[in-house]
Order: structure tokens, then sequence, then C-alpha cells
């Protein structure tokens, strides 16, 4: 997807957002979970599971493991793609993220789909 397909939306600041730590946050009406990963790369995904809708952020997020687990079901991502671990055929939705300053922006697609639905495992 092509930067012009995105509409830039601040969601934090670095100061509210760690290396190491997660924030929880709506952007353009869509939950996302924004982790700083160590090292200092940020990741955002879909904040909600794709089995029943659960907020990810009141799961497990185990920097050690670098996965993501949800509260209800234990279904369980990676922090690096957001592919799913258990079970395997499904996948967060990714969003692109970059800095401006300390804002933290996340790209969000034009197309009007919602992020929260199901995704199906696709190559990357």
């Amino acid at each position: 997807m092509s930067n012009d397909d995105l509409n830039w939306v601040k969601a934090t600041t670095l100061d509210d957002l760690w290396e190491g730590d997660f924030i929880d946050a709506e952007v353009d009406g869509e939950q996302v979970i924004i982790i700083h990963m160590p090292g200092g790369r940020i990741r955002a995904y879909q904040g909600m599971c794709p089995h029943q809708e659960i907020l990810l952020a009141d799961g497990k997020i185990d920097f050690d493991a670098s996965t993501i687990t949800c509260s209800a079901h234990e279904w369980e991502f990676s922090m690096e793609t957001g592919k799913g671990i258990n079970p395997s055929g499904c996948r967060l939705f990714h969003y692109d993220v970059r800095l401006d300053g300390d804002d933290v922006l996340i790209g969000v697609p034009t197309d009007g789909r919602l992020r929260r639905l199901r995704h199906e495992a696709e190559e990357v």
C-alpha cells in the first residue's frame, strides 16, 4: 500500500511509549496496540483479537518471547510480524508507523474497511 493510500494519525508520543512498553489507543475509530520493541522499533497492530474481538492490551505482552497473547482464549501472535502462532492460520492487521519528532504516527488505510475483522494469514 502506498503512502498516498494512508491517513497519518498521531496516536501517542515517545514520552508516553517507552522502549519495552506498549500502549492501547483508538486511532481513527479503531483500537490499535502500539508496541515499542527493544532496540527502538515500533510496531502497530489491530488492537482486537481476530477471534472474538477481545482487547489484546488486556492479554499478555511478553517482550522476552516476542508474543502477544489474548486473555480470552490464549490466541498467540508474533510481536515482530503479527502472524498467528497459535493458531497459525491467522494474523493481526499491521499498521505502518512513522515518527515525526517525538510523535508516533499510525498510517490508517483510506479504503474504509474495519481493521478488527478476522485476518487470515497472508504472505507479506
